[in-house]
C-alpha cells in the first residue's frame, strides 16, 4: 500500500511520533500468555510485545487466524474468516507502535463498491461512500430517501462519536462506567434497533435494508440490535471498505511476522488444555502435548464459553460464569460454501448480498425460532475481482455464506443437511447470477456451525460468540479483565465492544491498557 493511500479517502492515520513511548524497563522480566491468535489475540500480542512483555502466543490450529484460518485447494485460496476490513488506522497502529510500517508487510487494495445488493426482483444497488455515486443509487428506488439518508448519516455520525471514537477502547469493568456512558447512549436512542432507527428516516423497504444488514457481519439481529451499531456506516464512509492482497490469511501472516520481528514467540498446532489457578491469579499454561509454563499475565482470545468452561474448568469461577454464560443469548451459526469456478466474472462484484424475498421473517426463523427456512439471503464474497492471485489463471474464488441458527435452537445433522443446503444455494446463484454455475465448479467443499463448533471451540457452533444486544454489551459483556481472576484476561469478540476487525482489534487496545498498568515494575523512588 503506498504512503498516501488512506489520505485518499480523507483519513488522516495517527503517525508513530503521536502515539506515546512506553517505558520497556518497567516491564522488564514480565510475561504474558495470548491463548488464539485470531485478529484479537495478535493484536494484544503486538501491543504487549511492543511494550517489552515477553509474549507467547499459543494456537491449538496448525495454522494462525482463529476465524482467519483459510485453505488452498486445486490452485484456490479460500479464506474462512472475516472479508471486510475497515479502519485501516487500527491495524497501522499495531505497527507504528515501534516505529514500522504496516504496508512493508501487507498490502490493502480498495473495494469499490463496497458492496452490490440484489433483491429476487433483479433490483441492484451499488452501496460505496461516493456521495454522488450513492445519492443516484438512492434515487433509483425513491428520491425522495436522498435527504433522509443525509439525515441518517448525521445520526451515524453521531455514534460513531460516541460509540466508537469514545467507547470503542475503553474497557467497562463496574457498573458505575456503564451508568457514566448511559446519558449519551440514550441521548442517541441506543435502545431502539438499527432497522428501527434506519425507518425514522428513509421510506424504501429496499433502502432499510440497505442500511440496516451491516449487524449481521457481526452476529446481530437488525430488527434487535442496538441503533448504536450505525457507526459501522460511518466507520465505511470515512475509511473504506479494503481487501488484502493474497487474502484475509495474509493479514494475519503479517501480524505474526511482525510481532516475531518484536521478539515475541508462536506456538502453533498445541491446543491449551488447562490455565492453572492459586487462588485468584493465573499460575501457569498447560498444552496438549504436555508443555507448561508459568506467566505473569494470561489473556484468552478463544471462545469465551470454552475460556472459562473448559480452560478454567477447574476453578470454581470458572464455573460459576460458564453457568452465567450458558443463561445468555449467543450469536447464529454460519453454513459457508466456497467454491472455485472455471472463467472469470467482472460483473460480480467482490462483496454481494442476493437478498431474499423476506427479510423481517427470514430473522425471526433464525433468531427467535430456529428453524431451517427454504428461503434465505446469501453474503457472496468473489475476491478474484480485485484480487486474480487468489484463482489460478482464468478461474475465480467464491464463497457463499449463509446465516443459520446456532446448534443450541436447530438441532440438525449438518453431515446429512450441509450437502442439500450446499445445493440450493448454489442452485440460487446459478439462477440469479451464474446460470451454468454447476458445470464450473472446479472444486468446493463447505463449512457448518459444526465444524465452527469442532474446529473453533464455538459454543453452540457460534460465529460471532455473545449476540450484540444493548444487555449483552459493554459492561454486559465478557469483561477484558476477570472479575475475580486478577491476572486473567479477555480479547476478541466475547469482550467489549465486539465482533468484527475494527471491533476485535479495539478490545485489544481495551485489554492491552489494562495489563500494561497491571504489570507494571514499580520503581524505586
Amino acid at each position: 500500500m503506498s504512503a498516501d493511500t488512506t489520505l485518499d479517502l480523507g483519513l488522516t492515520p495517527p503517525k508513530a511520533s503521536a502515539i506515546p513511548a512506553v517505558d520497556k524497563a518497567r516491564y522488564e522480566g514480565r510475561s504474558a500468555c495470548v491463548i488464539g491468535s485470531g485478529f484479537g489475540g495478535m493484536a494484544l500480542a503486538i501491543r504487549l510485545q511492543s511494550a517489552g512483555i515477553a509474549t507467547t502466543v499459543i494456537e491449538s490450529r496448525d495454522k494462525p487466524g482463529g476465524r482467519a484460518y483459510f485453505w488452498e485447494k486445486d490452485g484456490f485460496t479460500f479464506d474462512g474468516g472475516p472479508t471486510v476490513i475497515t479502519d485501516p488506522p487500527c491495524l497501522e497502529e499495531l505497527w507504528q507502535l515501534s516505529g514500522h510500517d504496516m504496508a512493508q508487510d501487507v498490502e490493502l487494495m480498495k473495494v469499490m463498491p463496497f458492496y452490490r445488493l440484489n433483491w429476487p426482483d433483479g433490483t441492484n444497488f451499488d452501496y460505496s461512500n461516493d456521495q454522488a455515486s450513492l445519492e443516484a443509487e438512492i434515487a433509483k428506488l425513491d428520491p425522495v430517501d436522498i435527504a433522509g439518508y443525509n439525515s441518517f448519516l448525521e445520526y451515524a455520525a453521531g455514534v460513531y462519536e460516541e460509540g466508537y471514537v469514545k467507547l470503542g477502547h475503553v474497557p467497562f469493568l463496574n457498573f458505575k462506567s456503564m451508568l457514566k456512558a448511559a446519558p449519551a447512549l440514550a441521548k442517541k436512542q441506543a435502545w431502539r434497533s438499527v432497522y428501527s432507527m434506519v425507518s425514522s428516516f428513509v421510506k424504501s423497504e429496499k433502502l432499510r435494508e440497505a442500511l440496516s444488514f451491516h449487524t449481521l457481519l457481526v452476529g446481530g439481529n437488525p430488527m434487535k440490535t442496538s441503533a448504536i451499531y450505525a457507526l459501522i456506516h460511518k466507520l465505511e464512509k470515512d475509511g473504506g471498505v479494503w481487501w488484502t492482497r493474497g487474502g484475509t490469511n495474509r493479514l494475519i501472516a503479517a501480524m505474526v511476522r511482525h510481532f516475531e520481528r518484536l521478539g515475541g514467540t508462536m506456538r502453533v498446532g498445541d491446543a491449551v488444555t488447562q490455565v492453572h489457578t492459586m487462588g485468584t491469579r493465573v499460575t501457569e499454561v498447560e498444552t496438549e502435548s504436555g508443555f507448561k509454563q508459568r506467566f505473569d499475565a494470561v489473556a484468552s482470545n478463544a471462545d469465551i464459553m470454552h475460556s472459562y468452561r473448559d480452560l478454567l474448568g477447574e476453578t470454581k469461577r470458572g464455573k460459576d460464569y460458564a453457568k452465567a454464560l450458558s443463561k445468555k443469548s449467543f450469536s447464529p451459526g454460519l453454513f459457508v460454501v466456497h467454491f472455485g469456478l472455471e472463467g472469470t466474472w467482472p460483473g460480480i462484484a467482490h462483496h454481494m448480498i442476493l437478498f431474499g424475498p423476506r427479510y423481517k421473517g427470514l430473522l425471526e426463523d433464525i433468531y427467535d425460532h430456529g428453524i431451517l427456512p427454504q428461503d434465505f439471503s446469501i453474503y457472496l464474497h468473489h475476491p478474484t475481482v480485485t484480487d486474480p492471485s487468489m484463482a489460478p489463471a482464468g478461474k475465480s474464488t467464491f464463497y457463499a455464506l449463509v446465516p443459520v441458527a446456532h446448534m443450541g435452537k436447530l438441532t440438525v445433522d449438518w453431515d446429512e443437511v450441509g450437502p442439500i443446503l450446499e445445493k440450493r444455494i448454489l442452485d440460487e446463484i446459478g439462477r440469479r447470477l451464474i446460470p451454468d454455475i454447476h458445470d464450473r465448479i472446479v472444486t468446493k467443499f463447505h463449512y457448518a456451525p459444526k465444524d465452527f463448533s469442532t474446529d473453533l471451540n464455538a459454543h453452540l457452533g457460534s460465529a460471532f460468540s455473545l449476540e450484540p444486544l444493548l444487555t449483552q454489551s459493554a459492561w454486559f459483556r465478557g469483561h477484558n479483565r476477570d472479575d475475580e481472576i486478577s491476572n486473567f484476561y479477555l480479547v476478541g469478540a466475547g469482550t467489549h465492544p465486539g465482533a468484527g476487525i475494527p471491533g476485535v482489534v479495539g478490545s485489544a487496545k481495551a485489554t492491552a491498557g489494562l495489563m500494561l498498568d497491571d504489570l507494571k515494575v514499580e520503581k524505586p523512588e
